[in-house]
């Protein structure tokens, strides 16, 4: 099994499930989670606010992202 960063929660119906058959559901679980979450599909999913301009650009969006906080009047948009 990987190991990954991530804490995952899986609801199953079955009561009795094998502890190989939960494995094999979280890998593949885990796999499908790699796939969305890149940064590409984060830039295409958000838009930076600096003060009065909105941009889309991906550069500036990673850029913004790589700090612990955003710099002030700096914000993230989620476009969902």
């Amino acid at each position: 099994m990987i190991f990954s960063n991530r804490d995952i929660l899986v609801a199953s119906r079955h009561v009795g499930m094998d502890e190989q058959i939960l494995e094999k559901e979280i890998e593949i679980l885990h796999s499908l989670l790699q796939q969305t979450e890149t940064p590409e599909s984060f830039c295409r999913a958000h838009e930076l606010v600096n003060r009065n301009r909105i941009t889309s650009k991906a550069s500036l969006i990673l850029k913004e992202t790589r700090y612990h906080r955003l710099k002030p009047f700096r914000f993230l948009i989620n476009k969902n």
